[in-house]
């Protein structure tokens, strides 16, 4: 059964979040990498369906909901990883700590 909608994306209980913790991250560096792996200003990959970012005690925090995990994994292994691992300029230093959240809930 799918549930309601966020901007246009329906959403059940195969959501599925990630958290990117980077150590000592910033927002110029959250600003370059978002630049760089994002379709552009505003706008989110395709497949995710919420996005937030902010510092945090140590660093440097990006949320993010996919539609689903196989979502995620196609942004990751064909997007993200390639560029971070061509690295990109004034971005992150570092590869991110990583939890995974199996979305219970998610409202809009």
């Amino acid at each position: 059964m799918k549930g309601p909608t966020i901007e246009g994306a329906a959403m059940d209980s195969s959501a599925y979040g990630i958290v990117h913790f980077f150590p000592e991250g910033t927002k110029e560096q959250y600003e370059a990498a978002i630049a760089a792996v994002h379709p552009g200003e505003g706008r989110m990959p395709a497949g995710q369906i919420f996005h937030a970012a902010g510092a945090s005690p140590g660093g440097w925090t990006v949320m993010a909901v996919h539609e689903s995990k196989e979502s995620w994994e196609q942004f990751r292994d064909n997007i993200l990883m390639p560029r971070f691992q061509e690295g990109i300029q004034g971005g992150f230093t570092s590869m991110p700590e990583e939890t995974v959240v199996d979305v219970y809930k998610l409202l809009p």
